[in-house]
């Protein structure tokens, strides 16, 4: 069974965007450094967002996920869309239920919390990769969306960079 990892950015205080969905108070990488972002990216070749995750990845210029399996979840699909994404308006949980039995690489939740929060009560996420960025926005749109406890974490690894970035990397604890 192939395994879902919510990957994110978010802000010491929890938000993964400001109030207006910006998400201009990311840092930029010092040179060279990417931190370890090309590792994971070679692990994944399917990638889950909601609408208005794809509408903020489609201001960064060019289509970064080309060679991977896009799934957008909208209930309003845009006309013009890259050539490997596909927009899905059925039920999340099923549809990526479906998609774990599936043979592939990892699955890479990249958002936002809407999306996240049924997939995390449904104990669809396997693992959760945190990058927490020492900036405090006191406000914006949170991580966590209201969802149900995905219950206990189990820490895999930490890291941190001189900048104050760390990650935190966790399995989500399975019940029985």
């Amino acid at each position: 069974m192939r395994k879902v990892i919510f990957y994110i950015a978010t802000s010491l205080d929890g938000y993964i965007a400001s109030s207006d969905g910006s998400v201009e108070w990311l840092p930029a990488p010092p040179p060279g450094e990417d931190y370890g972002y090309a590792s994971f990216l070679s692990t994944v070749d399917t990638t889950l967002m909601g609408r208005t995750t794809y509408e903020q990845v489609l201001t960064f210029g060019e289509w970064p996920y080309a060679t991977l399996s896009n799934y957008v979840f909208t209930h309003t699909p845009p006309e013009a869309k890259p050539a490997s994404v596909q927009f899905v308006s059925d039920d999340v949980v099923g549809f990526v239920t479906q998609l774990r039995q599936a043979s592939g690489q990892t699955i890479w939740l990249i958002g936002g919390s809407t999306l996240a929060a049924p997939l995390l009560a449904a104990n669809l996420v396997d693992e959760l990769m945190l990058f927490v960025v020492p900036r405090l926005l006191g406000s914006g749109i949170s991580l966590w969306h209201g969802q149900d406890a995905a219950g206990p974490l189990t820490l895999l690894r930490t890291q941190t960079w001189p900048d104050g970035m760390a990650l935190l990397h966790y399995r989500i604890k399975r019940s029985i």
